[in-house]
């Protein structure tokens, strides 16, 4: 008998993706056959870039990795994890403050998706402090702030752009 492959979403607003993310996407795929990075609209944030430009800078730094794919979502996780046959939803944890709203929200998901487990996913020690919020203050608003050690070389080049843009 055949095994099912396990598929894992992985959902956020990736605005923008950090290396933070790329550490917990790529110890996902160690772990299942598929991993997909659901790249949330954001209708409820105020996003730095559109959900074109959150999606191709996923597919670009995660390119290396076939098992990754990058999907647009909008509404519920709930319903785009059952559109995909996914088994699992991976979620990243920083800190403590993560895990409270982190564990809140995967009880939610196990009353709606009772058959989908959540897997908590702990960065790697060097990317800890990370997060998309801190990325954007410093690229944006930090005048001699340097996030190229936060982001891939191709994210900063986009970030960098925006400011200039912006300016």
């Amino acid at each position: 008998m055949d095994k099912k492959p396990v598929i894992a979403v992985y959902p956020g607003t990736f605005d923008p993706i950090t290396l933070g993310h790329e550490d917990l996407l790529v110890r996902a795929t160690r772990m299942f056959d598929r991993v997909i990075l659901a790249v949330a609209a954001g209708h409820h944030k105020k996003t730095l870039f559109n959900l074109e430009e959150r999606m191709a800078m996923a597919r670009e730094v995660m390119a290396a990795f076939p098992q990754v794919t990058v999907e647009p979502f909008s509404g519920l996780v709930r319903d785009f994890v059952r559109t995909h046959g996914a088994q699992v939803m991976v979620r990243g944890v920083r800190a403590v403050t993560d895990f409270d709203y982190e564990f809140q929200l995967a009880g939610m998901n196990r009353q709606l998706m009772p058959d989908v487990e959540t897997v908590f996913l702990t960065p790697s020690a060097q990317y800890q402090f990370i997060s998309s919020t801190f990325v954007r203050e410093i690229s944006q608003l930090g005048g001699e702030g340097d996030a190229s050690d936060l982001v891939s070389p191709a994210v900063y080049t986009r970030l960098m752009a925006k400011k200039a843009a912006a300016a």
